[in-house]
């Protein structure tokens, strides 16, 4: 898992900036309830995506435990951010309306909990919006997916919808219509992602020897257009809600 303490100076540029953290904000608030009049960002980040929930009527909250990326969203939202674990958030019960948690569950080994957390913290019809499977969203039918994809697995990831579900379900949440929203700035390269494969970024799906590490490599090495990124991910957003 990254350091997100030392991430949070160039997080921004990396990902997608504004274009990204714009799509984002936008398909979570259409999926916030219209009387909704609180809504939570857990693991908010540097805040770039939280500044942007903006609705008449709602007030918006960011949470996350990194201290650097929260120094900076606490620049975007003043007054309404807090340092807190996003399996133990400091407030009580059936206190919100919703619970957003963006590029969170695909991160940790965890993500039971926090759901359960935030279905804690939700009012009966409150509703829980979270990415789920985010590695699988970057399989866009490419030239580099052709040759990446037999060695996908997606069973370790920790954000898989029917896994996500099944835990929803557990804590009370009922699943609700979802959506998407594109990925901006996050296509990828052949060479960009050859240097990722060799340094063990994609542990999370690929589980190749370093052998085959190395047939991959020189097969993405042979793609045309080393430099051009290909199709933008589309990222899906779940919802859940809380029954009673």
């Amino acid at each position: 898992m990254l350091d997100y303490e030392a991430e949070a100076a160039h997080y921004d540029r990396t990902r997608g900036g504004v274009p990204r953290a714009e799509a984002a904000a936008e398909a979570v608030l259409r999926l916030v309830p219209p009387g909704a009049r609180t809504l939570l960002d857990v693991a908010c980040g540097t805040g770039l995506v939280t500044e942007r929930l903006t609705r008449t009527g709602l007030r918006v909250y960011g949470a996350d435990a990194a201290h650097a990326m929260l120094r900076t969203a606490t620049g975007r939202l003043p007054g309404r951010t807090v340092r807190a674990d996003a399996r133990r958030l400091p407030l009580p019960d059936a206190s919100l309306d919703a619970v957003s948690a963006v590029w969170l569950l695909h991160l940790v080994p965890f993500a039971a909990e926090i759901v359960a957390e935030a279905a804690r913290v939700l009012r009966p019809g409150g509703v829980l919006i979270a990415t789920v499977d985010k590695d699988a969203a970057h399989d866009v039918g490419s030239d580099i997916d052709d040759i990446l994809r037999p060695h996908r697995s997606e069973s370790a990831a920790g954000d898989r919808s029917d896994l996500i579900a099944r835990h929803a379900a557990a804590h009370g949440l009922d699943p609700a219509p979802g959506t998407h929203f594109l990925g901006h700035g996050q296509g990828r390269t052949p060479g960009d992602t050859v240097r990722r494969l060799r340094s063990g970024y994609f542990a999370s799906w690929y589980t190749g020897d370093p052998a085959t590490t190395e047939v991959l490599a020189a097969a993405l090495e042979a793609l045309p257009e080393q430099d051009r990124l290909r199709d933008d991910p589309r990222y899906r957003l779940a919802a859940f809600v809380k029954r009673g």
